[in-house]
């Protein structure tokens, strides 16, 4: 009789040599989960009592919490503007001049080129008399002693584009707010039509 119950036993193992070992896996894991969660239980917080009652508080960025304080307008514009320039603009602009060429007058020239997240990129730089074109267009700030340039190709992209300033530690610069894109990418620094 003892005979019959042994090869019962050897074909189970013959025929599947991984059994004991899943079944002391499945038993591992069974350790291995409780004792997670065990342990996991000490990490939960008890629930608040009634006499102290859970104020839920959140961060806010600044650029969320209180909006920048406005800046009055204090310049005249050109009546026919290609780029019309934000108070926050003008003011980051002379405090350039002054670094850059505070006796003279500072020539800041925009333009588009190829390139860029949305197939075209702004591009701002510095320039002289001597390299304003017969065909570009001027905005002259003559109070401030600021010339706007754009030429001819790019003036079809920037009609109208308003020049904005930031200074916020993430996303700071200047913003361009272009009415002629019909998409604009995250960085804000290029632009599709």
């Amino acid at each position: 009789s003892n005979f019959t119950a042994l090869p019962a036993i050897n074909h189970y193992r013959l025929s599947n040599p991984l059994g004991p070992l899943k079944m002391l896996l499945k038993q591992l894991s069974y350790i291995l989960l409780v004792s997670f969660v065990a342990s996991a239980s000490s990490f939960i917080t008890p629930p608040l009592s009634i006499k102290q009652p859970f104020i839920p508080t959140t961060l806010q960025s600044s650029a969320s919490s209180t909006p920048p304080p406005t800046i009055e307008k204090d310049y005249e514009e050109p009546s026919d503007a290609i780029i019309n320039i934000k108070p926050a603009a003008m003011k980051r602009l002379r405090e350039l001049r002054q670094t850059e060429n505070p006796d003279g007058t500072l020539i800041l020239r925009m333009g588009v080129r190829n390139g860029g997240c949305s197939g075209l990129s702004y591009v701002m730089d510095f320039s002289t008399e001597d390299e304003i074109q017969e065909e570009d267009a001027v905005d002259e700030y003559a109070t401030e002693n600021i010339k706007c340039v754009v030429d001819s190709k790019s003036m079809l992209y920037l009609y109208g584009l308003e020049l904005d300033f930031s200074d916020e530690l993430i996303g700071g610069g200047f913003k361009f707010f272009n009415p002629n894109a019909e998409e604009s990418c995250g960085c804000g620094s290029s632009f599709g039509v």
